[in-house]
């Protein structure tokens, strides 16, 4: 069965984003860009949600840059009622099942692990039905409050996770890696 990990970049407080936040929430550094090209070269398919996927394409279809380039190359699926084909970004793939549904059977097929980055909704969505082997959450050394947008967890359920891994990037980034408990009915 195919791995699926989802990452996500957070604030201390738990957004995805924040009103004049750039990218990185103003944060990126040698540490991190290792991590970022690290993990765009190794054997994946990219997941996500319209939303990431209209925000990533804007500047990674058509860039020159290292990373828009590998992103580029890398195949890549997109959720979504309304998205049509053909999209701009090569190598990107629409599916308008339902998640439950396509998620479960690309997780049965070989291939490469799955990897979903940011789709917020989306990820949520695969927590909620236990599709999601590992979460990782990059988190950055900001408190957004009120000018805190995307709560990453607004809406979730009950869920417990296990720590399998930490990291410190850049002497202040920390990178927490989990995996969600499974529980069984009883």
């Amino acid at each position: 069965m195919r791995e699926l990990t989802a990452d996500l970049f957070i604030s201390l407080d738990g957004f995805a984003s924040g009103v004049n936040q750039g990218a990185y929430f103003g944060y990126f550094g040698k540490n991190l860009g290792d991590w970022v090209r690290d993990h765009l070269e190794q054997p994946q398919v990219i997941i996500m949600g319209r939303v990431t996927y209209l925000a990533l394409a804007q500047f990674s279809a058509s860039a020159t840059d290292e990373l828009s380039v590998k992103m580029s190359s890398i195949p890549k699926l997109v959720f979504s009622s309304t998205l049509n084909e053909p999209l701009a970004w090569k190598n990107t793939r629409l599916l308008k099942g339902a998640v439950a549904d396509d998620m479960r059977a690309l997780k049965q097929q070989p291939g490469d692990p799955l990897r979903s980055i940011g789709s917020i909704s989306l990820v949520k969505t695969m927590m909620q039905l236990g599709l999601v082997d590992r979460l990782r959450l990059m988190v950055f050394p900001l408190i957004l409050g009120s000018a805190g947008r995307e709560p990453i967890f607004a809406g979730y359920q009950l869920a417990s996770l296990e720590l399998i891994d930490t990291k410190v990037l850049d002497s202040r980034l920390i990178l927490l890696e989990y995996r969600p408990v499974r529980r069984s009915a009883s």
